[in-house]
């Protein structure tokens, strides 16, 4: 047994509970990961080459980590990051591999520890704790494994018993790592997601520029908002070509709107020349909400929609390093007022998807649970980033299911670009999904045959039904 792993971990202290939970996890622990929503690199799977040290692979690209350590006073540049330029801090890997243990206490209590402490042990079978005085040993162990081919990408893909993984991809991306994997004999199964935020939202940087290069990639000319949109329903195409299956909307809040042809017009040629007001804006991106859920009905692509999320709070890190590098803030949110227009338009059509994401939990009882509750066409994403957390996993469950019920849920997801951490999050949430289902049994609220369909529909079953996987 792990010392750094206990077999009960997250289960409840109470022992009728936890007896319960422990046959419930059994049941599923091993059942196929479907991962419908992450943001690992194609190129891995398709090039399927060795991963070049564990700081790269494993600290680098992990947001979680990057955020608690710099909180901390730890420099990006220290980390190795590079930076928006393209150049890259002279970081030595093993150096910062060297910080990431002396400071590896940081994460006491926090999930990211969970996950990094399955990925020592289940992973690379390394059973020992990181910190100052372990962590060289550990950096030489781990990169000389990666150098055998038991630790190519495709061979941890098989491993980790991934039957989907969808990445999530700009409509400018030609994808030409997913157009190599379609014509691999490899049988696993990558697939892209459609993330049109670029090219929907005119407070993203350079958006004329990307509406231009829409135009160039998809062949259709956007001078026109007719135009523009069949240059975005081509790229949609595309995308599905390549297996999407889903798009995904990353909105400053989930406001929809339903506004003339005049008025659409009006706004993109607004949006096109940067003359926009902040509130008009907001207007655009809620017109293109809705634009994009009546093409969902048209080409049958799941809709995902996660507001809320000041992103790239600080500006200082943004211009020198890019997005996702740990400054994106929650911020409240609101959905019944805001989701109207759309759902007056296609929320009673249970042909069309529309799943929901929150970082505002003071919505999940009030707002989310009973709008889910009631309209065919909405479904509830799992706790999410900042709460995708044994203890926000806890408060989701107990939250929704009592208004939502279960079958108006979508099982789990990842969200992550650290391909490793993979079957650590899908560990953690099957073990407190098979917790919360554990106390219903031990109330007589649930029979144990039921809890055992309901671990498994939540670990596997629900996922792989909303996204048509």
């Amino acid at each position: 047994m792990s010392s750094i792993l206990h077999p009960d971990r997250l289960f409840s202290s109470h022992p009728e509970e936890r007896a319960i939970a422990r046959e419930l996890y059994a049941a599923v622990a091993t059942l196929p990961i479907v991962s419908p929503h992450g943001h690992t690199d194609p190129r891995w799977f398709a090039d399927n080459a060795p991963f070049a040290n564990a700081t790269e692979l494993l600290l680098q690209p992990d947001h979680y980590l990057l955020r608690m350590l710099y909180s901390q006073g730890i420099s990006l540049d220290t980390l190795g990051i590079a930076r928006s330029d393209g150049s890259s801090p002279d970081a030595d890997p093993a150096a910062v591999w060297q910080l990431f243990g002396d400071h590896y206490h940081l994460f006491r209590g926090t999930p990211t520890r969970l996950w990094m402490d399955h990925i020592l042990a289940e992973v690379f079978a390394i059973d020992a704790r990181l910190d100052s005085a372990s962590a060289a040993d550990i950096y030489v162990e781990i990169n000389r494994q990666l150098a055998t081919p038991a630790f190519l990408p495709r061979a941890l893909f098989e491993r980790f018993n991934i039957e989907v993984l969808a990445t999530t991809e700009s409509p400018l991306d030609p994808l030409a790592a997913h157009q190599r994997l379609a014509q691999d004999p490899w049988p696993g199964r990558v697939i892209t997601t459609f993330r049109p935020d670029p090219v929907v939202d005119p407070e993203y940087e350079g958006f004329a520029e990307n509406i231009a290069e829409l135009a160039r990639i998809s062949g259709v000319s956007c001078d026109t908002y007719a135009g523009y949109l069949d240059a975005l329903r081509e790229r949609r195409a595309f995308f599905k070509s390549l297996g999407a299956t889903a798009t995904d909307h990353g909105h400053p809040s989930a406001h929809t709107a339903d506004l003339s042809p005049a008025e659409c017009a009006r706004l993109y040629h607004g949006a096109l020349a940067g003359t926009l007001e902040a509130h008009e804006a907001e207007q655009f991106r809620g017109q293109l909400l809705l634009e994009m859920a009546l093409m969902s009905l048209d080409d049958g692509l799941v809709m995902q929609l996660h507001p809320g999320v000041y992103r790239n709070h600080n500006p200082q890190l943004f211009a020198r390093y890019g997005r996702d590098k740990g400054a994106d803030i929650p911020l409240p949110g609101e959905f019944v007022r805001n989701l109207k227009p759309l759902l007056d338009r296609v929320g009673n059509n249970p042909d069309f998807t529309l799943i929901l994401f929150t970082l505002d939990e003071t919505t999940y009882a009030r707002e989310l649970a009973p709008l889910a509750g009631h309209y065919p066409a909405l479904k509830l994403g799992p706790a999410w980033w900042f709460h995708d957390s044994p203890e926000g996993m806890l408060r989701y469950r107990h939250q929704m299911t009592e208004t939502a019920g279960i079958y108006n849920t979508v099982g789990f997801n990842d969200d992550t670009r650290a391909f490793l951490s993979i079957p650590a999050r899908h560990d953690v949430a099957r073990r407190i999904d098979c917790r919360f289902l554990a106390q219903l049994v031990a109330e007589h609220r649930l029979a144990m045959d039921e809890a055992r369909t309901l671990a498994h529909d939540l670990a596997y079953r629900l996922a792989k039904t909303a996204y048509k996987l």
